[in-house]
């Protein structure tokens, strides 16, 4: 009979690799709002979520209610296009923002596909929809009583679920676009 402390441990060795690269050339984006929080102290009462469906990589961009589709195209120009180039695909609901000639036409020159998710099908941005639920956890746990301060919490969020692994490319989104994991020391 074998002591627990002399028994031998069985080790799993985690190997790690990065995506093929070639498809990051075919950035493909599901992009949307999550819904609406208590007005920030920044003025801020909406979450533009964008998820990059090859690395799942995420980004959680507070807005304000009255933005306008020329002000969704300087964010999404100012926080997707400078750090990654522009998408092959989009896929969006059918909210007013998306559905506009402005958005539209916008897309129409560099040939982005943009496709329009159908209500009650999760399969079209269901990865989005999913990670709404998970942002809205995070922040119901650290926001305070009065819930303005959300936004102070938001790029924690994001940086909480780029460096968590994701359960279908067993890595995190971060190490995934970056090839290395974040330092913290």
């Amino acid at each position: 009979m074998s002591h627990p402390v002399n028994s031998v441990q069985e080790t799993r060795i985690l190997i790690t690799r990065s995506l093929d690269s070639s498809n990051l050339f075919q950035l493909q984006m599901v992009i949307g709002f999550v819904f609406k929080w208590n007005l920030s102290l920044n003025c801020h009462c909406h979450i533009l979520v964008i998820v990059d469906r090859f690395s799942k990589m995420e980004v959680f961009i507070p807005t304000i209610s009255s933005i306008t589709t020329l002000n969704l195209a300087h964010l999404f120009i100012k926080n997707i296009f400078s750090k990654n180039g522009l998408p092959s695909r989009i896929v969006s609901d059918r909210g007013l923002l998306f559905v506009s000639s402005f958005w539209t036409n916008l897309f129409q020159k560099p040939k982005i596909s943009r496709d329009l998710s159908t209500a009650y099908h999760p399969e079209t941005d269901g990865q989005r929809e999913r990670v709404n639920q998970i942002l809205e956890q995070y922040l119901w746990m650290y926001v305070s009583y009065h819930q303005d301060d959300w936004n102070t919490w938001n790029p924690l969020a994001e940086f909480s679920y780029n460096t968590s692994d994701h359960s279908s490319t067993k890595q995190s989104p971060f190490f995934n676009v970056y090839e290395r994991y974040p330092q913290f020391d």
